[in-house]
């Protein structure tokens, strides 16, 4: 006669009460189940090891067979390693109906119904708070960003045909950088929380700046050699910045890399990382709802939603431009286009002798002014006359034209090249 094996029953009991009982518990008291193969990983919720629940008449379960176990996790059933003690590292998804700030701020960005609040929330979650990649926005955030600099650069080329690669990189931050996204979240009234956790509100932004984040600052495709080139290529030239660069920036080389602050406790580099976290945060998020806007509501709605809200701020174009020699530039560029050679002309003065004279300076080609400009003296006069000149040439724009996205509906008519100038002058 076989002896019974009462750990085996009780093991068998204490699978069939986690079925359909089990799964009516609060959600604060069941972790989210996690793969197999990283529960014991970096990426665990709690710093305790992973535990198990068991009845309290019942000693140690034996362990459920390899079979019983696939199945389990195929059927979608939660496994009693699954059910983990302590807190969880965001709150749950199932709190996002019952959040106010979450629903106001869903109805302060106009956003679709489409748009359930549990993936607002989790535009809110930075993984930096949460790890694992199912509850924070790293995916969204990617998704959003690759939309974000793709309108964002087609609507500056088409707009300003002329602009130099320097000045449309630094066009492209003005518009989709962090400094400017996080400015964008703080005029949506996004507020984050003290720190991270379980009980926080769904409708805060939750991050550790203590922890690594996700740098948003890599295009889809990468060449092989291209931080190896970036090396030799940073610094030396545009050219490099264009082939080797490694954002929409034209910023070269990889991503910094994130501070231990265990092993380098250098008070220096924490505080300028600190001070990176939260436009980090703000930003992801940002990108995050652009990408939620794109994957719940289609391309279109995100193209009206980026031309909504970062196209449509100001942003002074003519401030960005710096030279170094305008009066050669300007010669340069008259020569390629054909135009008569520059020359500088004086419109009219004031008080020559004088403490303070004004001296106006225009610069003509032929019968035609390219610039004028007032200055202390007539040097300064004419250089401020060149880069009024250049200014002029190089900000031309045609007006609202189309743009490539524009043909991706079905009933768009057929794409008409835009102008595109064939490059700046290089002094």
């Amino acid at each position: 006669m076989k002896r019974l094996r009462l750990d085996r029953l009780a093991s068998q009991l204490l699978a069939a009460q986690t079925s359909p009982a089990a799964r009516l518990l609060r959600p604060s008291t069941i972790s989210r189940s996690i793969p197999q193969t990283c529960r014991h990983s970096s990426l665990d919720y709690n710093s305790q090891p992973c535990q198990r629940r068991h009845q309290s008449t019942a000693a140690s379960p034996a362990p459920v067979e390899e079979e019983d176990h696939v199945a389990e996790v195929e059927d979608g059933e939660p496994t009693p390693e699954d059910l983990r003690n302590g807190p969880l590292p965001s709150p749950h998804p199932s709190r996002a109906a019952s959040s106010a700030k979450l629903a106001a701020l869903h109805a302060r960005l106009s956003l679709s119904s489409k748009i359930p609040l549990e993936t607002l929330a989790r535009a809110l979650v930075d993984p930096s708070a949460d790890a694992h990649p199912k509850y924070n926005n790293a995916n969204l955030a990617y998704v959003g960003s690759t939309v974000i600099h793709y309108h964002t650069s087609e609507t500056l080329i088409t707009r300003y045909p002329r602009l130099p690669m320097t000045i449309l990189f630094a066009a492209m931050k003005g518009y989709a950088a962090n400094a400017a996204l996080h400015q964008v979240a703080r005029a949506w009234g996004v507020e984050s929380a003290a720190a991270p956790g379980e009980e926080v509100d769904p409708g805060l932004l939750q991050y550790d700046p203590l922890k690594p984040t996700v740098v948003m600052n890599k295009w889809g495709y990468v060449r092989a050699n291209t931080f190896e080139s970036a090396k030799y290529q940073s610094g030396k030239g545009l050219s490099g910045r264009v082939v080797y660069g490694s954002n929409p920036f034209g910023e070269s080389g990889p991503a910094k890399s994130l501070p231990d602050f265990e092993v380098e406790n250098d008070r220096n580099t924490k505080a300028l990382y600190l001070q990176d976290a939260a436009p980090n945060a703000y930003a992801n998020f940002v990108r995050a709802v652009v990408g939620a806007v794109y994957m719940h509501c289609g391309r279109d709605a995100a193209k009206n939603f980026v031309r909504s809200h970062f196209l449509t701020r100001t942003l002074d174009l003519s401030k960005l431009f710096e030279f170094k020699l305008p009066t050669r530039e300007l010669a340069r560029l008259c020569a390629r286009e054909d135009f008569e050679a520059p020359v500088a002309r004086l419109e009219s003065e004031t008080g020559r002798a004088s403490r303070t004279p004004v001296f106006v300076v225009g610069i003509y080609s032929g019968n035609d002014k390219l610039g004028e400009a007032p200055g202390p003296d007539l040097d300064s006069a004419l250089v401020a006359a060149s880069i009024n000149a250049l200014k002029s040439w190089y900000l031309y724009s045609p007006g609202q034209v189309g743009v490539p996205s524009d043909t991706f509906t079905e009933d768009a008519a057929a794409w008409k090249p835009a102008y595109v100038d064939i490059g700046e002058i290089i002094s």
